[in-house]
Formats: structure tokens, sequence, C-alpha cells
């Protein structure tokens, strides 16, 4: 009976063993489809990150003002590896360190990308097998020349300072702002004999900050067609769109936003109250901003009776230190914020993307100047109020 049994119990478990081989070759099937490497064009990148195992590296990049995570990997023995799908063209990307104030940025095309350097100094990583990135790291080192000019002018400057020698330190910005318009015509000059190149939008974004809508559509209008599709481009279009809205010329968009007070305040209830309006974009964190506003000062007072004013937009966080900036400042005219910092509704409205920035209104509310500092400010305002009274 014992035999019959076990012979019963041998004929049933042939079924179960095959069940078992099958659903492991599935398993392993499974498994061996998420290693395996794509087929056809892809991306890989290999990090070698002295110090850095057990730290996660998210790949990530900047879409419509938000960054979105793209992969991520874990290093182990001081590397790690990420093989993702194919890029259409190549893309500007970021590699961060999770829990550390460390990253760097590098062009990713569908190649192999070796990464090498070291948890301590991310921003010396050496990243070879992007032809993008050879091209980008071939035109930053077109650039030491200005780079080591502008470091002797900043120790010169030092010493300047250190002396109390405030001629020495004018003649030495000057000299500083002289370098700094050769090395934005070198970049304008890059971005107009290489159209086909993969850099040239990074650069055009960055020089845009200081260009007129006009000009940077003629950038682009020149670019190669498919260099003209990535996505810096086509936020550069839209930007370009809203500049034009803002434009000398055009009516200035109104806006409303709180005041100190927290009363919501329109632009427009200001428009028509004085000759000339100034409509300044400023922050209480930006050094800048706070070293042109003792010249904004000197305008209000000498030409404020005779019809000049100020509208403040501020691109504060915190209320405390945009009120505070105000008082010691002494910033007596009429001030809103919603202390949304570069989220601010007036500053993307208006299309700014750097502070200090300002648009000079007259009384109907048409924009007639833009970005006046300085001794620019004050002689556009009095050249316009002597005019207003012939």
């Amino acid at each position: 009976m014992s035999e019959l049994n076990d012979n019963h119990k041998n004929k049933n478990s042939k079924p179960e063993t095959m069940k078992k081989l099958t659903y492991l070759l599935f398993t392993a099937a499974i498994m061996a489809a998420c290693t395996t490497t794509p087929k056809g064009p892809h991306y890989t990148i290999t990090g070698k990150i002295a110090g850095a195992d057990s730290v996660t590296f998210i790949l990530q990049k900047r879409v419509d003002g938000k960054t979105v995570k793209l992969d991520s990997a874990i290093v182990l023995k001081g590397e790690f590896k990420i093989t993702g799908g194919s890029v259409n063209m190549p893309d500007r990307v970021s590699l961060m360190a999770k829990g550390k104030r460390a990253g760097f940025s590098f062009y990713l095309e569908n190649s192999d990308i070796v990464i090498t350097g070291n948890i301590d100094s991310l921003y010396n990583a050496k990243i070879t097998g992007s032809k993008t990135q050879d091209e980008y790291t071939a035109y930053q080192e077109s650039l030491k020349p200005f780079n080591e000019k502008n470091k002797a002018l900043s120790d010169e400057y030092k010493t300047a300072q250190d002396a109390g020698n405030k001629t020495k330190m004018a003649d030495i910005e000057k000299r500083g702002e002289d370098i700094y318009n050769q090395q934005t015509a070198f970049t304008k000059d890059y971005v107009k004999t290489h159209p086909a190149s993969f850099i040239s939008p990074t650069l055009l974004q960055s020089l845009s900050y200081e260009m007129e809508a006009t000009d940077i559509e003629s950038f682009i209008n020149a670019l190669d067609t498919n260099v003209a599709k990535v996505p810096i481009i086509t936020d550069l279009k839209k930007r370009v769109a809203v500049m034009k809205t803002v434009a000398v010329g055009q009516k200035a968009p109104d806006f409303t936003l709180s005041d100190v007070n927290d009363k919501p305040l329109a632009l427009s209830s200001k428009i028509g109250k004085s000759k000339l309006l100034l409509v300044d974009f400023w922050a209480s964190w930006c050094g800048p901003c706070r070293a042109e506003n003792p010249n904004v000062v000197k305008v209000w007072k000498e030409f404020n009776k005779k019809g000049f004013d100020v509208f403040g937009v501020s691109l504060d966080q915190k209320k405390e230190d945009w009120l505070k900036a105000i008082a010691d400042d002494k910033l007596t005219w009429t001030h809103v914020s919603d202390l949304q910092y570069w989220s601010s509704a007036a500053a993307k409205l208006y299309a700014v993307n750097s502070i200090p920035a300002n648009f000079l209104l007259d009384e109907t509310g048409t924009i007639i100047a833009k970005n006046q500092r300085g001794d620019d400010l004050y002689n556009k305002v009095k050249e316009i109020l002597t005019a207003k009274k012939k």
C-alpha cells in the first residue's frame, strides 16, 4: 500500500516541478529584459566618483521651468551606471548627489558617457564620450584669457578697496565692464558662427538676459533647423513673445499686487498721477539692486515734485526682509509684492529674468525707456521733464 502511495506521489510531482521550472524561467526572462541594454541608439552614463559609496545620483533636467527627474543610481564601490533610452538630440542635463549640495551639468546624447571625479569636488568632474560636451569644454577653454584678466582685475580692485582709493576702484570697474563687453561680443560671434552647434542655445540663453526681443529673435532665426527645436529655444521664443508686449512704445500691462499693508494695489491706479512713473523690479537679497537704490533715491528726491514717481515691485520671499530693505535704503515711494521670488506674477508678465530691471512710463502708461540706471536714469528723467516744460 505504501508503494502505491509513493508511486502516486511521484506521478503527481512532475506537473508541480514543471510549473516551478516554468515560473523560474519566466522570472529570469523578465529580469533579463529589465537589465538588457536597449537596442538601437541610446545613452549610458558610467560614473566613477571617489568617496561616494552609497550616495544616490539623480539625473534631471529643466522642463517648463520645473526640475524633472530622468533616472537615478546608487554608487557601489565608487561606481554607478545609468542606461537610458534614446534622446532625440543632445540635451543639457544635470547630475546631482542626493543629500549633498553637489552636482554639475553636461550634455547628454546617445553615446557611452564616462564621468570621473571626487564627491568633494564634483564641479571638477571630467566628462568624456559626449561630442557636444567636448565642444562646450573647448568653448570654456577659449574664455580663459577673459577669466585671467578678470581675476587680475579682481585682485587689483581688492587692493584699491583696502587702500580706500575710490578713483582707482572706478577705473578698475570701467576696465572690468570693457572686458565683460568683449567677452559678450566673443560669445555672440560664437553663436553666429556655430548655427548647427547644440551648445549655441545654451550660450544664447545666457546672452538673452541683456538683449532686446528683436535681437534674440534674429539669433534664433539664424540657427540650424534641428538646433532651433531644442527646449531652450522653445522657451526663448515664448519669452520673446512676452518681451514684445513690454517693448518701448507699448502700453504697460496692468497688474495688481499687495502693498506693504497687504492691500491690493493696481499699477493702473498710479498711471496718470505723474508725468513719469518708473516701474522698478528689485529685491532685498539682490546686491546690484541695493547698490542701485541710492541712484533711484537721488532721482526721486530731485524730480518727484516735478512729476517723477516710482512703483517698486519686489521679488522677495519674506515680508520682513522686504520691509527692512525699504526702511534701510530709505525708499519712500509705493511698493508692492506677492512675495513669490522668481515666480512673481508681475515679473513673468514683464519678462523679467534678472534684476534690477525697470520700465519708464509716461502719463499715458506707454513704455518710453527700459533699464535706465545710475546717471543714465538721472539724465533720461531730466531730459524728458525738461522737454515737457517747454
